[in-house]
């Protein structure tokens, strides 16, 4: 049985950790420090086989080079960037990458905006997405574009309601104060930030979250949305016609009155 869990790291990221329940091999997913890694390994009795790679964000690789090191056989998979020097194989669009430790599959799919170059994995049911998609939000653009992480955002939502979506990062309350923002009549998004700040009051992970719940909540993958529009339209003073210029105008907002 695949288990995934979270490594807490820095102030607020999080290292995904898989394992199957009969193997004492794992996967680790954007490691930005190897302290907690080994301690986690170590405390588990496992070993380390596989890192998966989304960005070359310093927080999402800092640790590699540690942990191949201590691991000198890991096999780790990630984007062409040459900001990413230590991989062993360079993953694009439309991979499939086997985790025989696991013994699944996640397919990879490039989703820039964030980044230039960054990619998720997507296995049976799950996300790992990086920067790209958070609990109730979405990275900042660095050096990507609003356009391209629109669109990958925009690919994110035709992935199955049911799709569990692991982010990198603790956000979801800061997001979700911003989502109330763009509709302050929500209840759905009420909701949310009652259920998370009783899991953060317990020192719990809000995430992963279901695509279907952040449909109902992210105003970042609710552009379409009439409400959402009208709010987009009057942070930025403007009418606006396409969903990716809803988009810039949320993100554009958050930027300047919110991160």
């Amino acid at each position: 049985m695949l288990d995934i869990s979270p490594i807490s790291a820095f102030d607020d990221n999080y290292i995904w950790l898989l394992r199957d329940s009969d193997s004492t091999q794992a996967t680790v997913v954007d490691p930005g420090d190897e302290g907690p890694i080994l301690a986690a390994l170590e405390a588990q009795g496992l070993e380390l086989s596989t890192v998966l790679v989304t960005h070359h964000h310093d927080d999402h690789i800092g640790g590699v080079e540690a942990l191949r090191a201590a691991f000198p056989e890991v096999q780790v998979l990630g984007p062409e960037d040459r900001r990413i020097h230590m991989l062993t194989q360079v993953v694009r669009e439309g991979d499939t990458v086997e985790l025989l430790e696991l013994s699944r599959r996640v397919q990879v799919l490039e989703v820039p905006g964030h980044t230039s170059t960054h990619i998720a994995y997507l296995g049976t049911g799950v996300l790992f997405c990086g920067d790209t998609l958070f609990a109730a939000g979405c990275g900042r653009v660095f050096d990507g574009t609003f356009d391209q992480l629109a669109a990958s955002l925009e690919r994110i939502t035709n992935l199955p309601g049911e799709t569990r979506c692991y982010c990198a990062h603790e956000y979801t309350l800061a997001n979700l104060e911003f989502a109330s923002r763009v509709e302050p009549e929500s209840i759905s998004i009420t909701q949310r930030k009652q259920a998370a700040s009783e899991l953060r009051g317990l020192d719990q992970a809000t995430v992963p979250s279901r695509l279907s719940e952040e449909l109902a909540t992210n105003p970042f993958l609710r552009t379409g949305i009439p409400a959402v529009r009208s709010a987009a339209e009057a942070a930025a003073g403007r009418s606006l016609t396409t969903g990716a210029e809803v988009f810039t105008a949320l993100r554009c907002w958050k930027d300047g009155r919110y991160d």
